[in-house]
């Protein structure tokens, strides 16, 4: 594996986690620094009702006043197809849609079934081939449910299969609840590469009982080499009280360069985009590398 690729969530699915709303400005500085890093993706908001999301109600604004850097792709989470009529609207070039491995979570936290998601799904993937909007599918619960507990393998590749054959480009793993093990990820990855080729897979880790760098290597041993981080571990696990949710980006870069396997991301400037955002939040970093690299820096 030479190089890596990373899609930054910490604008949205960290984000979206905090409690107290983030001013517009601070959004769009957030977005354009981590773009300014090296990184080449990242997910800039989601396009959901505010009654649900509060703190992604300006998604409108963020899309339309974002400098964009050339090269970089800013997807949005459009749930529906009136989210996603939207976001193209204000300039859209990337969405994303999200299911779910699990029925029980899937009715809970989108209202319907898997079969009935994916079907809410279709429409936009057709209407974004018409506009040239590229789309990325994200599955949740594909290493454990909070409700449901072990989700079995081939039902994750169900689900990944599903979007990848109605047009999704990428297919994100997502162990939402951060319960997987390396051995148990492989085998979710072995399943799903029976449906969707390795090239389009991509894994999302959450670090709940502190997995997912371990995941990522067993992803990486299996030739995955897209995976979801969030700038200092922003975005908190709602289902484990106290647990961390996101894998730290500068943990995850750290690693991949320790390595030898290229990202294009300058990490001392990644480090410097976590502390600033951490000191807004007003809460410390979870990203272990970045308080280490941050001391280091602090003692010259």
């Amino acid at each position: 594996m030479k190089s890596a690729r990373i899609v930054e969530v910490g604008p949205r699915d960290g984000l979206q986690n905090e409690p107290g709303e983030v001013p517009t400005e601070v959004k769009l500085e957030l977005i354009e620094r981590l773009a300014d890093a090296g990184l080449p993706a990242v997910e800039a908001t989601a396009f959901v009702s505010p009654k649900w999301i509060p703190q992604m109600a300006d998604h409108t604004e963020v899309l339309e006043r974002l400098r964009r850097k050339p090269g970089v792709s800013y997807p949005v989470l459009t749930p529906n197809l009136k989210g996603f009529e939207a976001a193209r609207a204000a300039g859209a070039t990337e969405v994303a849609v999200f299911g779910a491995a699990s029925e029980a979570f899937s009715k809970k936290n989108i209202n319907c079934s898997i079969a009935e998601s994916l079907e809410r799904f279709r429409p936009i993937a057709f209407e974004a081939k018409k506009h040239d909007i590229k789309v990325r599918g994200y599955v949740s619960c594909v290493l454990g449910c909070p409700y449901e507990g072990e989700i079995k393998p081939e039902r994750v590749a169900d689900v990944a299969g599903a979007l990848f054959e109605m047009g999704c480009y990428e297919v994100s793993l997502g162990d939402t609840i951060g319960v997987g093990t390396p051995g148990k990820t492989r085998a979710m990855i072995e399943a799903c590469t029976q449906r969707v080729p390795i090239a389009h897979l991509a894994g999302h880790y959450h670090d709940t009982y502190g997995q997912a760098l371990a995941n990522i290597y067993a992803s990486l041993e299996l030739g995955m080499s897209t995976f979801d981080s969030s700038i200092a571990g922003l975005g908190g696990c709602p289902y484990a009280a106290g647990a961390s949710g996101n894998v730290a980006t500068e943990d995850v870069v750290y690693m991949l360069h320790g390595l030898g396997i290229e990202t294009g991301i300058d990490l001392e400037r990644l480090v410097e985009v976590g502390e600033w955002i951490s000191a807004y939040l007003n809460k410390a970093s979870n990203s272990k590398a970045g308080k280490a690299m941050s001391a280091k820096r602090a003692r010259r």
